[in-house]
């Protein structure tokens, strides 16, 4: 049994999903409709429901900014990239000038053109990864406020909004998409050599190169997939709203993707990463945040609670710091032994 509780304790995705279950437990002792769920003209409701929806849009950009620091690197763009995507996709939409399915490639292909370019000025050009998607971090924002001249782009297209508003089976259709979306990207890796050299190229470069991995095709593919991601997410955050707002949309929503990979188990060193982790991450500080909201926290102090969770979750992952904490423990054991 204690071997068992060291295996589970050793897995990168138990610390955070202990740190959600505690949140779920707190939340059932201060409010049990938390947990509630109703049906209303055959679409499910609730508190658990929202905090879902909230986090669809944070999902695929932890996906894609986890593959990105395994590989020793950070994107900061992802935000912008929202942007860009979700205006690009409604413009193209509201002016009839392409259907659903060719505005959403183009708005997807541009965000994954966007990400291989910052790959290409990390690999390449070796400029380093938080300043070289620094620049798309602002360049994105502008040329998305270009696009409509810094106004919003309204969403009617019901296709479009069926991204981010509508429903299966009674379930939100965003919530499946992006948890499919997980699975598949994650089904991938394990079932290919793929995984294997993404943690190669970030655990030890110089080896990952001795062993014949490119190393430059890895990184460019890799930012391209996390444009990708950024792309989706754009989509899903401004169909959800029903509109594209350039100024707003994907506004410091990096941090959050970092904060999810982060209290994942994804060393920000490289080479080790957790998708699972990654997931039960962006759910976890998504029910911090819908918690805080509910006790009536000020936004402005959501942060402060935000960054503690997400402090000690990563102390916990460090097994100095679990060592140190049961130090006094074990000497009180030995003491009375």
């Amino acid at each position: 049994m204690k071997h068992r509780i060291q295996a589970l304790r050793s897995l990168p995705v138990f610390w955070p999903a202990l740190g959600l279950l505690l949140l779920l437990l707190f939340n059932l002792v201060y409010d049990p409709g938390f947990f509630k769920l109703g049906l209303r003209d055959g679409k499910l409701y609730g508190d658990m429901i929202s905090v879902m929806l909230q986090a669809a849009k944070i999902i695929p950009l932890a996906v894609g900014m986890t593959l990105v620091i395994a590989t020793g690197g950070v994107d900061l763009s992802v935000g912008s990239v929202m942007a860009i995507a979700g205006t690009l996709a409604a413009m193209l939409i509201a002016a009839g000038t392409a259907p659903f399915i060719v505005a959403i490639g183009a708005a997807l292909l541009v965000a994954a053109l966007i990400g291989a370019i910052n790959g290409l000025l990390v690999s390449c050009l070796h400029i380093q990864p938080i300043v070289a998607t620094l620049i798309f971090m602002v360049l994105g924002r502008g040329v998305a406020m270009l696009l409509t001249d810094g106004m919003g782009q309204p969403i009617e297209d019901p296709l479009l909004l069926f991204l981010g508003s509508g429903y299966v089976f009674g379930v939100p259709f965003a919530v499946v998409l992006v948890l499919s979306f997980t699975f598949l990207v994650s089904l991938f890796l394990n079932r290919t050599a793929a995984g294997l050299e993404i943690s190669a190229v970030g655990d030890n470069p110089a080896a990952s190169r001795l062993c014949g991995i490119n190393q430059a095709r890895i990184k460019v593919g890799i930012y391209a997939f996390c444009g990708f991601c950024s792309g989706l997410a754009g989509l899903i955050a401004a169909a959800r709203v029903e509109s594209a707002e350039p100024a707003r949309l994907g506004e410091l929503l990096e941090l959050d993707a970092i904060f999810a990979v982060v209290v994942g188990g994804t060393a920000l060193t490289g080479g080790r990463f957790s998708l699972a982790g990654s997931l039960v991450g962006a759910v976890l500080i998504q029910t911090l945040v819908w918690t805080m909201q509910k006790l009536g926290v000020p936004s402005d102090i959501t942060p402060v609670p935000k960054a503690v969770v997400i402090i000690l979750v990563c102390l916990l992952q460090s097994e100095r710091f679990r060592s140190q904490l049961s130090a006094p423990f074990k000497r009180k054991d030995l003491a009375a032994a």
